[in-house]
């Protein structure tokens, strides 16, 4: 039987996230026909993240690490497609999985920090919430470059020759 709550979180989640990675690729002037690719690829990468977290009790960097590979290899796949690069395709499509509120709990804790004067034990917390934030984004973001990149390592030869057909059949 189809949990209907699960499937709407799950389908909101894709659509936020392909929603961005539309806003992302569109910034860096891609090829026109790789804009709906971008959105796909977030979407189910988002959509893996999403259910890794909520469904398997996976820690953020590891499912963003799965999510950021399946990312990459799709990436591979949609871009010979296409003819288009790889790193077209899954730059702007990893984009929505940054660890924004991270990122920005770090730089509070650390302004907080800075303005705590004379109060020892407030000044250790915020310390405690610099660390704890700051390695959380340090490592989603670390994760999801790897993540993204192996397959690029993996299938050398075919990540840097997708293009090639297209200018065999522009001549």
């Amino acid at each position: 039987m189809i949990d209907w709550q699960i499937l709407g979180s799950v389908l909101s989640d894709a659509i936020g996230a392909a929603i961005a990675a539309i806003g992302f690729s569109v910034i860096s002037n891609p090829p026109r026909r790789a804009i709906p690719y971008t959105a796909l690829l977030a979407a189910i990468g988002h959509s893996i993240r999403f259910v890794l977290l909520q469904f398997t009790g996976l820690d953020l960097a590891s499912a963003s690490f799965i999510a950021a590979f399946s990312i990459g290899m799709l990436s591979l796949l949609a871009g010979s497609r296409i003819f288009c690069p790889a790193t077209v395709l899954y730059i702007p499509a990893l984009l929505p999985m940054i660890p924004g509120m991270y990122a920005y709990r770090t730089v509070f804790s650390l302004i907080k920090f800075l303005q705590s004067s004379g109060n020892d034990s407030e000044a250790i917390h915020y310390l405690l919430e610099i660390f704890k934030n700051g390695i959380t984004t340090a490592s989603v973001l670390f994760t999801l470059g790897v993540g993204a990149t192996i397959p690029l390592f993996i299938f050398y030869k075919r990540a840097f020759t997708m293009t090639r057909a297209a200018k065999r059949s522009k001549k």
